[in-house]
């Protein structure tokens, strides 16, 4: 999440064990994944076309993170700076970042559930942004923070399905994120890194909660794989987390008014 320039991400981590040594599963098209970067490559296009020909980023104006419009009651921009980006470079490595670790989390979490983690994320970084920065920002790094933490806990806890490798993997998963948190730190950076911490918090509470438990099943491999979370804890995870930062929010807006 950029408050003006680019947020400088280093190469993600690759995407978590797929688990293909264990067990055979659907090859699978992550739809959600790329119509999200479409999304977010049109919004941009437009963002540069409204510059061109009116002067001004119309697309940003409407939906940026301000935290004076938020409390006037446009709370859609908790939602609107997941799809917008300052600079050529911002959304590329955003979109960059999205390629690499949607594809993997979307073919585990289904495309309705993954969707809901994007959203949510993204959701929650703004909050968190709009509690504690008073900076306007936009940009989908708030919902890939999330990602990032939804593929650390993904890993954690299958780490028995996914064996030996599960360590490597969540070691690179936890630096990729302390590594994009401490560039945030670095002066004159200016990004928001409590929309990034916000979107980390937001994916890990989703997916604790809501993300798949994966099981094998069959006597004998290839074996398939299952996920017994049930639907319902999806969706009380998803009502949770949404809830929380949704009272968080209602919370700061009546004390800043009183």
């Amino acid at each position: 999440m950029s408050q003006q320039n680019p947020a400088p991400y280093g190469t993600p981590p690759p995407p978590p064990p797929t688990a293909e040594q264990l067990a055979a599963y659907p090859v699978y098209r992550p739809i959600v994944t790329y119509t999200l970067i479409g999304i977010c490559v049109a919004v941009y296009l437009i963002q540069m076309a409204t510059q061109t020909l009116l002067g001004v980023d119309l697309p940003a104006a409407l939906g940026v993170k301000a935290n004076n419009l938020i409390e006037q009651g446009q709370v859609w921009r908790l939602f609107t700076p997941i799809f917008l980006h300052g600079y050529i470079l911002h959304v590329a490595f955003n979109m960059y970042a999205l390629f690499n670790l949607g594809p993997t989390l979307e073919k585990f979490y289904g495309r309705w559930r993954f969707l809901a983690l994007f959203l949510i994320s993204g959701f929650a970084g703004n909050v968190l942004s709009f509690m504690f920065s008073p900076y306007q920002s936009l940009g989908s790094s708030t919902a890939i923070f999330g990602l990032l933490g939804a593929e650390g806990v993904l890993i954690y806890q299958n780490r028995e399905l996914f064996g030996n490798i599960a360590r490597r993997a969540l070691s690179q998963v936890v630096f990729f994120a302390v590594i994009n948190l401490v560039i945030g730190l670095t002066p004159g950076a200016r990004i928001d890194n409590w929309g990034h911490i916000g979107g980390l918090l937001g994916g890990l509470l989703f997916a604790w909660f809501g993300g798949p438990l994966l099981q094998k099943q069959g006597l004998f491999p290839p074996y398939s794989l299952a996920n017994a979370r049930s639907q319902r804890e999806v969706i009380l995870a998803g009502v949770g987390v949404g809830a929380l930062f949704s009272f968080l929010t209602i919370a700061v807006i009546f004390m800043r008014g009183g």
